[in-house]
């Protein structure tokens, strides 16, 4: 992350140590994880231990301090995802991807995660791709996704 973007960032919470979340979900959406180069020059520029960014980073599970793909795959573990075939979309996709969930791939385009409840029950089991979420997922709709996915990269 470039000083200029994370300035920037900064003023946009008028370098107020209180927003410390809302910086941190800002630095994550620009570089799809947390470099520790960004955490210390927070630590400096805001005058907060670097312990207790590292406490708030790690607290929160949206957070992640190691790299991302490109395309973050969320598949909701929940029970009324679960009964409803979870595990089975979930192992589609790591025979897929390539990789276990909390891995990414080498080429670091995908990163697979399983998350406990996404709270959309009704539509298990569900899965988000970047952020938009995919109801009654099946391993044809998963195929067709993934298709989309692999296309936009080349």
């Amino acid at each position: 992350m470039s000083p200029e973007t994370l300035d920037a960032i900064l003023e946009r919470y008028d370098r107020n140590p209180a927003q410390l979340i809302p910086i941190l979900q800002d630095v994550q959406a620009e570089e799809n994880y947390l470099p520790r180069e960004a955490l210390e020059a927070i630590s400096e520029k805001l005058d907060i231990p670097l312990v207790r960014i590292y406490s708030v980073a790690t607290f929160y599970k949206a957070f992640s301090l190691e790299p991302r793909g490109k395309h973050i795959i969320q598949v909701c573990m929940g029970t009324a995802c679960h009964v409803r075939g979870a595990p089975r979309i979930l192992d589609k996709m790591v025979r897929d991807l390539g990789v276990q969930p909390g891995a990414t791939t080498k080429d670091m385009e995908f990163t697979l995660e399983t998350v406990n409840c996404l709270g959309a029950c009704a539509l298990g089991p569900i899965v988000v791709v970047d952020g938009e979420y995919h109801g009654q997922m099946t391993s044809p709709k998963w195929d067709k996704i993934y298709k989309t996915l692999k296309k936009a990269e080349g």
